[in-house]
């Protein structure tokens, strides 16, 4: 039985902003090299290092969070950084270049897996090619 390593960094970086964690530590795989450089690329994320573990090799995420957030604030927490995982390994969902969503009428992301590459849905509408819709971003 494999595992989701796009579920579970989905599941790592909502449990951290959640929590109000500045950093998250998850499996680096290309993969996830890839989707977190579309994190980084997009603002969702602040910085990424990238760390070794005797034999297992780290990614470090340090999360974005806005000017307006202080430490020391009281009230309900909100959050900021919503991620929805679309496709699973048992139900897999696919798009054409013209039928892929637009979330939040376009503030929100969506990261596709291509023939060309992972990509986020403005790219590949502008490239005219669909693919296997991984997650949605707000």
């Amino acid at each position: 039985m494999g595992r989701d390593t796009i579920a579970d960094i989905i599941t790592s970086i909502r449990n951290a902003d959640m929590n109000r964690k500045r950093t998250v530590r998850i499996a680096s795989t290309n993969i996830t090299e890839n989707i977190v450089k579309i994190l980084l690329r997009e603002g969702f994320i602040q910085n990424v290092r990238k760390h070794q573990e005797g034999n297992k090799s780290l990614l470090v995420l340090t999360l974005q969070y806005g000017r307006n957030r202080r430490r020391n604030r009281k009230g309900p927490y909100r959050n900021t950084l919503y991620l929805k995982r679309i496709s699973r390994p048992s139900l897999r969902i696919y798009s054409n270049s013209q039928g892929i969503p637009r979330i939040l009428g376009g503030i929100g992301l969506v990261i596709l897996s291509t023939s060309r590459g992972l990509m986020t849905d403005r790219e590949a509408r502008r490239e005219g090619v669909g693919g296997e819709i991984l997650c949605y971003i707000w």
